[in-house]
């Protein structure tokens, strides 16, 4: 099929789906246009319309689209690192299906990501932003599916950046937020000009706010004085430690641990605030592509999402960082922005995975999904409609050689109860009633009165894994490695 013909197909499919029929005689309105942010490590609470959220912290824009739009109450992700995450985003599928596995894996030849079904079907497409997925002198180059190509080799810089741009590399001076967000209006602009009559796919997927956290210089220091509210499973207790795995309290005194942060070279309260410091820019950046599709006068015919690769932990059971299954690491922000299709001001509250987003982007353009997805559309929640559950969540996190504090981790969240196993150590799982315990500080996995619930949930974990081909653990090999241990006392 050409890719005059399938833009043509597109028209018509996107009509059924997106609920925008025209009346007889009328020619048939295009397909949404599709705006997709992505950030780097933000927490799902960490947003200033969040009941949780620190009452320094101002988010505006991110309010605003919560309030124009939806806010998807319940958005996960199903591996809590950079890398399997976003390539869950792009194939909708578990890392243990799509085979990027950790920050260094590389794609498997033949992955199919969706924007190339987008581009196929008649999308203009462009990627702007941090890929990291793989770690060659090669892991920026541009991507099959895309028109426009802006990124960077891995974790990518704050301050100055060295861009590929469509093949060429050369340094661009300024904030890395600032620039994507640069790039990204400018190829929207070149749209408008030069294909007016097309539908657009925008991927633009900031560094921020991943550590090491560099806040730009007009917000340096915003917070500098503001206090803060510490988790109450950070303190250092006998009552926070009495029946959480071992392997918690010894990361306490490592790279990711509150007490070692970064081999001793952080301080915690200016980590905190940094990370505040550094969200701004990004919310700036979401209020720039907002005014941009409104004095476009297109808001009615684009939907915008914004969202994150995975949560981020401040302090909870003395940790820093992701990976593990804990809610302030694999739950995430997400606000949807779709006029006519999305109610303002209404929160959608069913569970959305980020290996729902592909097949939910597919489904509004009125295009198939190129080989079967492990997430499905949410479409429906998104209109207001009944959705099924999906289930249980299920999370995986395989254990690097770089960080080896957080073993293998394998867990089921449901509705009330997450079960937590670890592979490959000697310790205890964990099992919490997120109602009644929303901190997960009560780990019920030695009480009697849940040893039937532990035994169900297991099998069912078990079963989730065995069906769709996931009972193996994968190894890479690795040369860094953050091993150091502060000296501390024996767990309390």
């Amino acid at each position: 099929m050409t890719r005059e013909a399938g833009g043509s197909l597109i028209l018509a499919l996107a009509l059924v789906v997106a609920g925008t029929g025209t009346a007889r005689g009328q020619a048939p309105a295009r397909p949404r246009n599709i705006i997709f942010i992505l950030s780097d490590d933000h927490r799902y609470d960490f947003m200033g319309f969040m009941p949780g959220a620190p009452a320094f912290l101002r988010t505006p824009n991110m309010d605003r689209m919560s309030r124009e739009g939806a806010h998807v109450r319940n958005a996960f992700v199903t591996t809590s690192l950079c890398s399997p995450s976003r390539a869950s985003i792009l194939t909708g599928r578990y890392a243990h299906r799509h085979g990027v596995v950790d920050n260094s894996s590389p794609i498997p030849p033949n992955t199919v990501f969706f924007p190339e079904q987008l581009q196929r079907a008649g999308y203009r497409t462009a990627y702007v932003g941090k890929w990291h997925m793989g770690e060659d002198a090669e892991s920026d180059r541009p991507r099959k599916g895309f028109d426009r190509w802006v990124s960077f080799r891995g974790q990518g810089v704050y301050v100055d950046p060295v861009l590929n741009i469509d093949g060429e590399r050369r340094e661009v001076k300024g904030y890395t937020t600032d620039l994507l967000t640069d790039y990204a209006l400018a190829w929207l602009d070149e749209q408008r000009r030069t294909a007016p009559d097309a539908p657009f796919f925008l991927y633009l997927a900031h560094k921020a706010v991943h550590a090491e956290f560099i806040p730009a210089g007009r917000h340096r220091g915003r917070y500098g004085d503001s206090p803060i509210r510490y988790p109450e499973s950070m303190a250092l207790t006998a009552e926070n430690y009495r029946n959480k795995p071992n392997w918690v309290y010894e990361q306490r005194f490592g790279w990711h641990g509150v007490d070692h942060a970064y081999h001793g070279t952080l301080e915690f309260d200016d980590f905190y605030r940094r990370y505040a410091e550094t969200l701004l820019a990004v919310d700036e950046s979401i209020g720039r592509v907002l005014d941009w599709v409104r004095e476009a006068g297109i808001r009615e015919s684009t939907l915008v999402v914004y969202t994150s690769d995975n949560g981020f932990m401040l302090g909870e059971h003395g940790l820093i960082d992701k990976r593990t299954a804990y809610e302030t690491s694999i739950r995430v922000p997400m606000l949807v922005s779709a006029p006519g299709l999305v109610q303002p001001g209404r929160p959608v509250t069913a569970m959305v995975r980020n290996i729902d987003i592909a097949p939910t982007l597919l489904e509004l353009a009125g295009v198939a999904p190129p080989e079967p997805m492990d997430g499905r559309s949410v479409l429906p929640a998104l209109r207001g409609e009944p959705l099924a559950s999906p289930g249980e969540l299920l999370y995986e996190y395989y254990w690097e050689y770089a960080f080896p504090h957080t073993p293998t981790t394998f867990a089921l969240r449901g509705d009330r109860y997450k079960y937590t196993f670890y592979h490959g150590l000697w310790d205890t799982s964990e099992l919490y009633d997120l109602q009644r315990d929303p901190d997960e500080r009560d780990n019920l996995i030695g009480n009697p009165a849940f040893r039937d619930s532990v035994t169900a949930m297991r099998d069912r974990l078990f079963d989730r894994l065995t069906e769709s081909d996931g009972m193996y653990v994968p190894m890479r090999r690795g040369n860094f490695q953050a091993n150091e241990r502060k000296p501390h006392p024996p767990k309390p």
